[in-house]
C-alpha cells in the first residue's frame, strides 16, 4: 500500500500575513506566537513551529462536501513556512509523538471507517484504512484538540 501526504498551500494563507489585528478579527483569525515546541503544528509545512514563530489560526473547511461530514477547525499556518514536498511512504515530523485520528472517507465524502493511532502506530493505521477499497482518503486529526493535521492520499497503483 503506497499513501501520500499533502500539506496545505501557502499562497492561500499569504494574504493573511498582510493584516493587522482588527482585520484578521473581522475575518475570525488571529495572529500568535509560538512559545514551545511542539504545540504549534504548521499545516503548510507540516512542521512544528519554533517558540518565537509567528502564526495565522485560522478556521479551515479540511472537508469541504454538501454533506453531513462536513469539517471545519482551527489550524495554524507559519508566516515563514514553504510548502512541504509530498511525503510518500512516510510521515510528516508534525505527526511526531502525537495521537490521531484517522477518518477514512469514500469518494462522495461519507465516512467509510475511522481509527484512533498512537505514535508508533500511524503508519499501520493507514495501511489498514486503505485496505477497504471504499476509502478513497484519508483525514488526520490531531486526537486531543481535534484541529486538522493533513489529507492522506492513496498513491501509485491504488488510486
Amino acid at each position: 500500500m503506497t499513501y501520500r501526504i499533502i500539506g496545505l498551500p501557502k499562497d492561500r494563507f499569504a494574504p493573511f500575513f498582510a493584516m493587522d489585528a482588527q482585520e484578521l478579527e473581522k475575518n475570525g483569525m488571529r495572529r500568535v506566537m509560538a512559545t514551545s515546541r511542539p504545540g504549534y503544528p504548521c499545516r503548510v509545512s507540516l512542521q512544528d513551529a519554533e517558540p518565537g514563530e509567528s502564526l495565522i489560526l485560522a478556521n479551515f473547511v479540511s472537508h469541504d462536501v454538501a454533506g453531513p461530514y462536513r469539517s471545519a477547525y482551527a489550524i495554524y499556518v507559519r508566516e515563514n513556512a514553504a510548502e512541504t514536498e509530498p511525503h510518500v511512504d512516510r510521515l510528516p515530523p508534525v505527526f511526531a509523538g502525537r495521537t490521531l485520528s484517522l477518518r477514512g472517507f469514500d469518494r462522495e465524502g461519507m465516512l467509510v471507517r475511522a481509527r484512533l493511532a498512537g505514535p508508533g502506530e500511524i503508519e499501520k493505521a493507514i495501511g489498514a484504512l486503505f485496505e477497504d477499497p471504499a476509502i478513497a482518503g484519508i483525514h488526520a486529526h490531531n486526537a486531543a484538540y481535534g484541529c486538522f493535521a493533513a489529507r492522506i492520499e492513496r498513491h501509485g497503483e491504488m488510486q
